[in-house]
């Protein structure tokens, strides 16, 4: 492979805006790869670079269509997570009006980015045919083998169970305005990938290898068996982390005021005892309370959330909640004393916590629904399922 990074891994010459397109047949996928969404992170604009580069050299057969879009170009040309607002936490639609209403020049860097993206992806939806598998390439702060990153729709799980890496579920219960729950909120397939640290070259190596495997599952490629073959092999020796799901138990919450020090020497998934210190959290030491496991540590200055824990997902959950999924259990929920739905569309519940007040979330969890609190006494219940566009995806993945 070309060195196409120096270590630590820079952005080194201009990166366009659309970093590139290959269509094919009109029979095929549509595949939208986002890359740099944040600018301390260009290893998935390297690896699409080089990706796109190495379909044309070989001649690759293409169907459908395949997109390369670069997210945060500023942040990206200066090394930096973000330059004005981060950019995967303001996709909301209030935000999104906002922006949409307002004179550009009005509009700061990562708005102005924010709309630029807004509008490729309408494009897309109105020019491109289904299915549409949209996932943004990313990277850690700490060290980390490769894992995906899920909104919990059945729609998402099936898709994703394709890949023999290990699946973190529910950080859109945590983690507000990312791009990606923006579109999984239209009812499509799409994910996050985080392919290793920032700065370390595997996480380009790794990308490359990922988006490979992506081709091929999705059928928009079509390359002899041998190439096939060592594709598969490389995202099988990726992690060294059984393939199985995880869920988010807990976030440590930063704001701009905080002072925050991880633990140094924490990666993902590591394994950590009751009683160790994991961080330092203005001038207080936070210790674990339980062993459990640490997700996302963080090792940079921009940021918001400090670190999470998270816990493997019994088998035996994962099939319950997809068997209560598909009875549509959830209808019965709003007879229950303080449950009703937020408005005709039922793709979202309100629970009023001083009456219902002894339901545990992790049942709304089984039934696909991510808890928000909007005020101290009331819940808000988003519907994973609702908005999912079922018959425009491959039957072999149901």
């Amino acid at each position: 492979m070309p060195q196409v990074y120096s270590d630590p891994i820079i952005i080194e010459h201009t990166v366009n805006r659309v970093i590139d397109h290959l269509k094919g047949g009109d029979n095929g996928p549509t595949l939208v790869f986002f890359a740099g969404i944040h600018g301390n992170e260009p290893a998935g604009v390297l690896a699409l670079q080089q990706v796109f580069e190495n379909l044309r050299e070989k001649r690759f057969k293409i169907s459908g269509n395949i997109y390369g879009l670069a997210g945060n170009l500023n942040a990206l040309q200066k090394q930096i997570r973000y330059q004005d607002e981060d950019l995967n936490r303001i996709w909301n639609s209030e935000k999104l009006q906002k922006v949409n209403e307002s004179v550009t020049a009005d509009l700061h860097s990562e708005e102005r980015e924010m709309l630029w993206l807004y509008e490729q992806l309408l494009t897309i939806l109105n020019n491109s045919a289904p299915p549409f598998y949209f996932i943004d390439l990313h990277t850690t702060s700490s060290e980390t083998l490769p894992f995906i990153v899920m909104n919990d729709s059945m729609l998402n799980r099936r898709f994703v169970m394709n890949y023999p890496l290990p699946k973190v579920l529910g950080i859109e219960e945590y983690l507000h305005g990312a791009l990606l729950s923006f579109i999984n909120e239209m009812g499509y397939v799409s994910f996050g990938f985080e392919s290793g640290q920032h700065d370390e070259p595997s996480a380009v190596s790794n990308n490359i290898d990922f988006i490979h495997y992506t081709l091929l599952l999705t059928s928009s490629v079509q390359a002899n068996k041998r190439w096939s073959k060592q594709v598969r092999g490389k995202v099988h020796k990726m992690s060294g982390i059984a393939s199985s799901f995880f869920e988010i138990t807990y976030e440590h919450r930063l704001t701009a005021s905080d002072e925050f020090e991880m633990s140094p020497g924490f990666v993902n998934f590591q394994k950590v005892q009751k009683g160790v210190k994991v961080a330092t959290y203005n001038a207080d030491a936070i210790v674990a309370e339980k062993t459990t496991q640490i997700f996302m540590p963080l090792y940079q200055t921009q940021g918001s959330e400090g670190f999470y824990y998270i816990q493997p997902i019994p088998k035996f959950f994962l099939w319950l909640s997809k068997y209560l999924r598909k009875v549509k259990l959830d209808n019965l929920l709003t007879k229950l004393p303080g449950v009703q739905w937020q408005d005709q569309t039922k793709r979202a519940l309100v629970l009023d916590t001083r009456i219902a007040k002894y339901i545990s979330k992790s049942i709304f969890h089984l039934l696909g629904y991510r808890v928000r609190q909007v005020d101290a006494s009331h819940l808000v219940l988003r519907s994973r399922e609702a908005a999912s566009r079922e018959n425009e995806y491959p039957k072999s993945w149901k």
